[in-house]
């Protein structure tokens, strides 16, 4: 993937705002740099070699699909891309890239942060504090217990990883079933997630949205987990029956959950979830940390020198699976 010679130079486009996003100031020595918003788009597409979506819930992209006649190669700051994925782009040949890993540590000890509030009741004693009440507890030991992470890309090991430093046991679901291997002790197919879910007291899901994982959560899984168990969810929302959680949470069969992402999202001001006291809520923020836009742009931009000397890409997406394929 080589520039021409009569261009050097590629052009890039960015969808952002009104100045470069952090971490990307390095591509104008690179490339012809085009910043614009979503208004703009068609005609920052018009010649355009490269598109760098930061907006990666945006459906400009597919809206000015027309514009966007000499693309060659997309790339978008998240790991999670099926919002983006549209039939035209699929069977396309521009090359599809995200930012699998930068985000995945971040990820991983939020997860874990969850774990540890759940199982410290850590909700139950900034309640207690608020009424100024001193009530004594026990609180459950992590070492030891069982934890099912459904999801085996990066984000999943990293969250895999982080849990076996604590002394959690972790089994893994992706597409297929296969022998464990450094971050799981057994990895299940996830069409098995009914038959599995009773022997996990933490069920964390950390799989991309496609076709095969919408909807994962069902009522028959959340009818197999154990009462004890709890639902963690550092995915997308979408993996989840929202509608058969809250029957679930409600009527004590599972014991909580701990949700960064919901669906519908936001979640509706008047839902049933807020007011629960074994739900903890966070508004999509687990792999936010201080620097991570930095860390975002600076992917891009080893992946931009790659791109302008013709070496092989980072993260390119399978387009048809929705996400990065790693053997």
């Amino acid at each position: 993937m080589t520039m021409s010679a009569e261009r050097t130079r590629p052009v890039v486009a960015v969808l952002y705002r009104e100045a470069l996003p952090p971490g990307l100031a390095e591509i104008e020595k690179l490339a012809e740099v085009r910043l614009t918003t979503a208004d703009g788009l068609a005609e920052a597409l018009d010649g355009a070699d490269v598109l760098y979506q930061w907006h990666s819930f945006s459906p400009a992209l597919q809206q000015n699909w027309n514009a966007a006649t000499s693309l060659r190669w997309v790339h978008v700051s998240a790991a999670g891309v099926s919002q983006l994925m549209f039939d035209e782009l699929v069977a396309s040949d521009i090359v599809y890239t995200n930012s699998r890993g930068v985000l995945s540590r971040a990820i991983a000890e939020f997860a874990l942060g969850f774990v540890l509030d759940m199982a410290k009741d850590a909700q139950t004693s900034f309640r207690l504090q608020q009424q100024r009440l001193w009530q004594h507890r026990t609180t459950r030991k992590i070492q030891g217990q069982c934890a099912l992470v459904v999801g085996t890309g990066s984000i999943g090991r990293e969250i895999a990883h982080v849990f076996r430093a604590v002394g959690i046991n972790v089994s893994g679901a992706g597409r297929f079933s296969r022998p464990g291997d450094d971050n799981f002790d057994q990895i299940y197919a996830s069409s098995d997630l009914a038959e599995i879910a009773g022997g996990y007291d933490y069920i964390v899901l950390a799989a991309p949205l496609t076709t095969e994982t919408t909807g994962l959560i069902s009522s028959d899984v959340l009818a197999a987990m154990a009462p004890s168990a709890r639902l963690i969810n550092v995915g997308r929302g979408e993996l989840v029956d929202t509608a058969a959680l809250t029957d679930a949470l409600a009527s004590g069969s599972i014991a909580g959950a701990a949700l960064d992402v919901v669906h519908p999202e936001p979640l509706p001001r008047e839902h049933p979830l807020w007011d629960m006291d074994n739900v903890i809520l966070t508004p999509h923020m687990s792999g936010d940390t201080e620097h991570y836009l930095k860390e975002l742009g600076q992917l891009f931009v080893d992946n931009l020198q790659r791109f302008c000397t013709g070496a092989p890409l980072q993260n390119v997406v399978d387009k048809e699976l929705g996400f990065v394929a790693v053997s």
